[in-house]
């Protein structure tokens, strides 16, 4: 047992808070500030060489370092990175509360409102999260805490890296039934991964089971690989986060809802109205053309529907264009300026009668 152990010449563990894939998360005390903290001990996956725990444990340090610039609300603050007895430690801030998960399997699935309300604050992190340039790579219900002061925060970024052993190339990272299509086929995760990974967070929330969930890893990580759009069982409770599960699930990275957009919907959602997601652009083929474009075809031209003329007669002059005005053509504006000329002209004519 590491109670009451000094770590770091700093750091006091005082009670194990849980453990899990990756390790040990213990309750410590700061005694340079004298404030409560939370400590991550990692634990690389077994079966792992040393080379490769020392390379997943420089990467998830150098994660961790990038995570700890990361200054967010909903995201924990890392206060610092310990490497000590060959074993990397992360000192975070302590956030008393529940995960997403244990409140799942107590409440059982969640309302829409609810559920936006967390989703909201969850995206609100990753936008913060991915413009400093970290990606969370295992978005999932135990990595949501829902604080007792109200705050939704997202924790263990980067820490995946460690629990697959992900030193060895090729192997994706994340639990598979998070994983995004790319990723399950190989690929770096990217900000893309970790908004499939909301969605799925969602759909389980307001649902109660997950999209994707097989009988063994393997045959999971498969459904997800080859997953194409509208293969999804469709949500029956989600109501108004209907359009944010199917924007969000979309099985081509680009193609997936922005985040922007993501929080946008689900704010909205959780203060109980119903949100409609923002229709993507126009084809080119579907957008209007500028007035006096050339039209080969002969079809219309600014508005004009008539038909085209017919075989050997000239073609009709085309529409005048004018940034004055539109409508009335070169001589409607000749005939406004003579106008406006003649008007000035009376009143300097009175003008000058009253001097």
């Amino acid at each position: 047992m590491d109670t009451d152990r000094l770590l770091a010449d700093r750091y006091r563990l005082l009670a194990e808070l849980g453990r899990g894939e990756t390790g040990v998360v213990w309750q410590a005390r700061d005694e340079a500030l004298g404030r409560p903290v939370a400590v991550k001990e990692i634990r690389a996956a077994e079966g792992l060489s040393p080379a490769e725990v020392r390379l997943s444990y420089a990467r998830l340090e150098q994660e961790a370092m990038t995570a700890g610039r990361v200054s967010h609300r909903n995201v924990t603050t890392v206060h610092n990175v310990v490497v000590e007895d060959g074993r990397l430690w992360i000192v975070m801030e302590l956030v008393r509360g529940l995960p997403l998960s244990a409140v799942l399997e107590v409440e059982g699935a969640l309302p829409p409102a609810r559920a936006a309300r967390i989703g909201a604050e969850a995206v609100s992190a990753l936008r913060s999260a991915h413009e400093a340039g970290v990606v969370h790579r295992d978005l999932k219900p135990s990595n949501v805490l829902l604080g007792n002061d109200g705050r939704v925060v997202l924790t263990d970024f980067g820490i995946a890296l460690v629990k697959t052993g992900a030193a060895r190339s090729g192997e994706p990272v994340g639990e598979p039934e998070f994983l995004s299509p790319e990723c399950a086929r190989g690929q770096e995760p990217g900000p893309a991964a970790d908004l499939w990974a909301l969605g799925v967070l969602l759909y389980l929330t307001v649902e109660g089971v997950s999209p994707f969930r097989r009988d063994t890893p393997k045959e999971t990580l498969r459904a997800v690989a080859g997953y194409v759009d509208g293969a999804l069982p469709a949500p029956r409770r989600a109501g108004p986060l209907g359009p944010v599960v199917e924007g969000l699930l979309r099985a081509d990275p680009a193609a997936r809802m922005p985040a922007a957009e993501a929080e946008r919907l689900l704010r909205v959602a959780a203060a109980g109205g119903a949100p409609r997601a923002t229709p993507p652009p126009a084809s080119a083929e579907a957008r209007p053309r500028p007035a006096g474009a050339d039209v080969e075809d002969g079809g219309d031209r600014d508005g004009d529907r008539s038909a085209p003329p017919a075989p050997g007669t000239a073609p009709a002059p085309p529409e005048p264009s004018s940034p004055w005005d539109a409508d009335r053509g070169p001589r409607g504006v000749l005939l406004a300026v003579v106008g406006l000329l003649v008007v000035l002209l009376a009143a300097l004519a009175v003008a000058v009668s009253l001097r």
